[in-house]
């Protein structure tokens, strides 16, 4: 019998994980759009963030690792008094951004929210520019932050948009990890190498599974997981600036690699698959799309395939406050994601199972004429019987060219229509809502709104003044620019 042996020829990086790393490196943002968009959206990202410290279940999870640790330079959490290493900064910022669901979304063949990113963008650029300072040398800049979001945006965000994790049982944050681990060493300088291994590290680290997102077992470790994953980005690229060697075919080593290993359904799959098949696809070159495309959710916090059918409940809850209990039947038409991610029967275990369910997010404004992050609360929920008998009424239902608009790159529709039929043969119109008020297509309406969130959000933590001086700093595209990141990180001190 004779042996074999592998040929061990260490080849060149990915293509995949060198475009990722050219892109960063080399990529020079232009784009006006995209840049505005970004800065509301980091105003947008902190103000979720200072409204979910009202909530102890979040706030438990913040603060170092080690009980009175003191680090040179931390990182500042913006609405709390922590300073922390940059790695713990970017967990906590990530957290509570994401805590309430109600930061900016991208939906596509994957879904998740770029925003995640600014946990390890804040926290580097805050502990590096205080770094600077203290050496006598000049701090970044906001103009610094606003590139690096558009980056992080971008690169989630287009390797989103044909490659779907979640169909292999996969969470969408593995894209916060390779995004924040990109954009975490461009900051602290990294070179070529540095940049292919950091992100190397990124693809073979191991991926969260979405158990945490999906019945029986929706529960809160889906409104930390950006977190970890955006401050597990900043330790990568940490450890890469240290001269840790990369690992070059990390997606494509075969029987090994991330593609073999985690991006096919099954073994069975994994042969009869061609092998462009399993490899991520492309759908357009690296730039500013996303974020100058990105959704926004500026009235409700909830998941975001459900906004347009909780913009339906508000506009037909004159017409049923007054009949809940001759409510026959209730239609929610929708898109096949919707129906994959958040239709939900039976009981409702807790806050993050209640704003992942379609018909839950529906039952609530039908009945109150809004929806708040209060209102998913289990004390909410168990003074209020009738949501569940609502939900027990609704029929869900795929409209196929909803979903078709969905994943048109020129539509990007999240389309959901509401029906509500009485007992006596009466119903409703049936209210249609194709876009969402903070979709790109309505951007003159929900940018003003957005606004108005942001202040609302600024004032449940901070006294007046500095609510006021916070707004002044973020009012100006070019004054905000020009913002070194240390000033703006200390106007949000506790």
């Amino acid at each position: 019998m004779s042996a074999t042996s592998e040929v061990n020829q260490r080849p060149d990086y990915d293509l995949e994980i060198q475009r990722i790393s050219d892109y960063v490196l080399n990529y020079r943002v232009e784009s006006k759009e995209a840049l505005e968009t970004a800065r509301y959206c980091l105003m947008d990202s902190l103000g979720c963030g200072l409204l979910a410290l009202r909530f102890p279940e979040c706030t438990k999870l913040l603060g170092p690792w080690v009980e009175g640790t003191t680090v040179p330079c931390g990182a500042r959490v913006p609405g709390t008094s922590l300073r922390l290493d940059p790695i713990k900064a970017a967990w906590d910022i990530g957290c509570v951004i994401r805590w309430l669901d109600y930061n900016d979304t991208w939906l596509a063949a994957e879904w998740g929210h770029p925003s995640d990113n600014l946990g390890a963008i804040l926290a580097v650029a805050d502990h590096l520019s205080q770094k600077r300072i203290a050496q006598g040398d000049a701090p970044l800049l906001m103009r610094d932050v606003l590139e690096a979001m558009v980056m992080a945006h971008e690169i989630q965000g287009v390797l989103a948009l044909d490659n779907s994790f979640n169909r292999v049982g996969l969470d969408h944050v593995v894209l916060v990890k390779v995004a924040s681990t990109a954009v975490a060493a461009k900051l602290w300088g990294a070179d070529r190498e540095q940049l292919l291994s950091a992100l190397s590290h990124a693809w073979v680290d191991g991926q969260s599974l979405r158990t945490y997102r999906h019945a029986p077992n929706a529960g809160s470790r889906k409104s930390w997981a950006a977190g970890d994953a955006t401050s597990r980005g900043v330790c990568l690229a940490d450890i890469a600036l240290r001269g840790e060697m990369g690992i070059p075919s990390a997606l494509s080593a075969p029987q090994w690699g991330f593609y073999d290993v985690l991006f096919s359904h099954s073994n069975k799959d994994l042969c009869l698959k061609p092998e462009a098949e399993r490899r991520l696809r492309f759908q357009r070159s690296f730039g500013s799309y996303v974020m100058e495309n990105i959704l926004f959710k500026i009235s409700f916090p909830a998941e975001f395939h459900a906004q347009t059918a909780c913009e339906a409940a508000v506009a037909l809850h004159p017409d049923v406050k007054d009949r809940l209990d001759e409510i026959d039947n209730i239609v929610l038409t929708t898109h096949d994601s919707a129906i994959r991610i958040i239709s939900k029967t039976g009981d409702l275990a807790n806050p993050a199972d209640r704003d992942h369910c379609l018909q839950y997010m529906t039952a609530v404004p039908l009945i109150f004429g809004a929806l708040n992050a209060e209102h998913y609360e289990d004390s909410f929920h168990r003074a209020h019987p009738e949501i569940d008998r609502l939900r027990e009424k609704m029929t869900v239902v795929e409209d196929r060219r909803y979903s078709q608009d969905y994943h048109d790159p020129d539509k990007r529709s999240i389309a959901n229509a509401v029906q509500v039929f009485f007992k006596d043969g009466t119903c409703t119109d049936n209210v249609v809502v194709e876009y969402p008020v903070g979709h790109r297509r309505r951007r003159d309406d929900g940018i003003p709104l957005l606004i108005e969130k942001f202040k609302r959000h600024l004032s449940t933590r901070f006294p007046p003044r500095q609510c006021q001086h916070i707004e002044q700093l973020c009012t100006d595209q070019a004054a905000f620019e020009a913002l070194p990141v240390e000033r703006f990180m200390a106007a949000w001190v506790i």
